[in-house]
Parts: structure tokens; C-alpha cells; sequence
């Protein structure tokens, strides 16, 4: 799975809005949205932040293992 896939299905999960998500950690909802949809690959700090806002791992968030 794909890191995008796997933060929209986080998200989902979640029952959190890309609203929410965005606020939370600290970033605008387009940008986000751009995450989301795989337009473009998050920075460290959010890919950190995105991880600690969802309580898992970064290689879950990546996508390197299925183990969050």
C-alpha cells in the first residue's frame, strides 16, 4: 500500500475530515489534499507528525510493513 493510501485509510479510520487532520498537524488542507491524493510526497517533519497524529509507526506510514 501506498503511503497516500495509507494516510486516506488512517484517516478514515479515524473519522476525521481532512479538515481536521490538516489543523492537527499543522499544515493547510490543500497540502494535505495533495498528500492524500499521492500529488505530492510529505516533508520529514510531516511525515513525523502525520505518523504521531495516527499513533503509528513511520514504516507503517510509508508502507514498508502492515504492523502500525
Amino acid at each position: 500500500m501506498e503511503y497516500y493510501e495509507r494516510i486516506k485509510a488512517l484517516r478514515l479510520k479515524a473519522g476525521e475530515t481532512q479538515t481536521q487532520v490538516a489543523e492537527a498537524v499543522g499544515m493547510t488542507l490543500r497540502q494535505f489534499q495533495r498528500y492524500e491524493a499521492g500529488e505530492q510526497k510529505p516533508g520529514f517533519d510531516y511525515f513525523c507528525a502525520l505518523a504521531d497524529h495516527f499513533d503509528v509507526t513511520l514504516d507503517y506510514l510509508a508502507g514498508r510493513t502492515d504492523e502500525p
